[in-house]
C-alpha cells in the first residue's frame, strides 16, 4: 500500500512523494484523509530548520498533526467502523521515513485508538480540533488559570478566547500587535498592547512563541500572578528578577495537548457553544504544497492553511 505524503527533505525542501505504507495490523485503522492543516508553529521550525532538539526530530520526514478523513478499512480490534469520519493527530506508517507528526498524507495506518470521531458537518474545520485541544489544554492546567489577558490573535489565540467563554468565565483581553489580526473577535476585546494600561491581571497565557515578551507580561500582572506559556519557543526564554520577584510571579508552561483536552473541546463543538467557523483562511490542493506550506509560513493574512487530499489516495 502506498501513499501520497508531504516529504521535508531537509530544511526549506519540501515536496510531494509516493510512499510505501506500514502494513495495517488488526489494531489499525486506514484513514483516507480529505484535509490536513498547517501548523505555523511546531511546522515552521521543521520547514525552515530552526527546531530545537526533539524527540524522533531528523530528515527526511512527514510533518503534520492535523489531520481529518475517513475510515476506509479497520482491523478486528481497531474498534472503529468503515466509513467514519475521524480525526488523526499523526502516524508513523512511513517505514525509514520519520513520521513527524505525520500527518500530512493522503492515507494513513494509525492505531484505531488514535483516532477520534468527529462530526462530518465539521468539513475541513475539523482539522482545527488539535490547535483547540492545545487551548484547552493551557487553562486546566493545575497550576495554571483562566486567563484574563491572552497575547495572540491567531487561530490559537482566537481559540484559546473562544473556549474561555464557552467554558462560562469572563471573556479575556487579547494582545495582538499586527493591525491586520485584530477583527474577528467574537464576543472579547482586541487591541494593540500599547492601548492597554492594566498591570493587576492574575492570568495571563501568551500564545505568540516570542520569547522576548517574559519581562513585559510579568510587568502587568498582579501580585502572586501567573504567565502560562502556551507557544512553541525556539530561543532561550529569560527574565529580570527583582520585578518577579515583587509580584511573586508564578510561570507555568503548557505541553501537548491529552485525549481528554480533545474529548472536551469535542463536546463544546457537539454541544454548540465552542464554534471553528471563521478560522481557514486559505486552502490548496495538495498538488500546490510546497508553495502553500511558504505562504503558511510567510503570508500575514494566513491565519491557517489548509490542504485538500480528497482524489490523491
Amino acid at each position: 500500500m502506498e501513499t501520497l505524503a508531504i516529504l521535508l527533505s531537509a530544511p526549506e525542501q519540501l515536496s510531494l512523494s509516493r510512499l510505501t505504507l506500514t502494513p495495517p495490523g488488526v489494531q489499525d485503522v486506514v484513514v483516507d484523509i480529505d484535509w490536513s492543516g498547517i501548523s505555523t508553529g511546531t511546522e515552521r521550525l521543521l520547514w525552515s530548520g530552526r527546531m530545537p532538539s526533539f524527540p524522533g526530530m531528523g530528515y527526511p520526514l512527514v510533518p503534520g498533526y492535523e489531520s481529518v478523513g475517513r475510515v476506509v478499512q479497520a482491523g478486528a480490534e481497531a474498534g472503529r467502523q468503515l466509513g467514519e469520519a475521524v480525526f488523526v493527530p499523526g502516524a508513523r506508517c512511513f517505514g525509514d521515513i520519520r513520521g513527524l507528526f505525520g500527518g500530512a498524507a493522503a492515507r494513513l495506518v494509525v492505531a484505531g485508538a488514535r483516532v477520534t470521531p468527529v462530526d462530518p458537518a465539521l468539513g475541513a474545520d475539523a482539522v482545527l480540533l488539535a490547535l483547540a485541544a492545545t487551548a484547552h489544554h493551557a487553562i486546566v492546567l493545575p497550576h495554571a488559570a483562566i486567563p484574563e489577558l491572552i497575547i495572540g490573535h491567531g487561530v490559537l489565540g482566537r481559540l484559546l478566547a473562544r473556549i474561555v467563554i464557552a467554558a462560562g468565565h469572563p471573556a479575556p483581553m487579547v494582545w495582538e500587535s499586527n493591525p491586520a489580526r485584530r477583527d474577528g473577535a467574537q464576543g472579547y476585546l482586541v487591541c494593540d498592547p500599547a492601548e492597554d494600561a492594566r498591570r493587576d491581571y492574575r492570568a495571563i497565557c501568551d500564545v505568540s512563541g516570542d520569547s522576548a515578551l517574559l519581562d513585559t507580561l510579568i510587568s502587568r500582572l498582579a501580585p502572586g500572578g501567573v504567565v502560562t506559556l502556551a507557544g512553541f519557543y525556539s530561543a532561550p526564554l529569560s527574565f529580570t528578577f527583582p520585578p518577579a520577584f515583587m509580584r511573586e510571579a508564578r510561570i507555568a508552561i503548557a505541553a501537548e495537548w491529552k485525549q481528554p483536552d480533545l474529548d472536551a473541546v469535542n463536546a463544546l463543538i457537539s454541544s454548540g457553544r465552542l464554534s471553528l467557523a471563521g478560522l481557514i483562511t486559505h486552502h490548496a490542493a495538495a498538488d500546490d504544497a510546497p508553495q502553500a506550506y511558504r505562504q503558511a509560513f510567510e503570508d500575514p493574512a494566513c491565519l491557517k492553511m489548509v490542504l485538500d487530499w480528497r482524489n490523491k489516495q
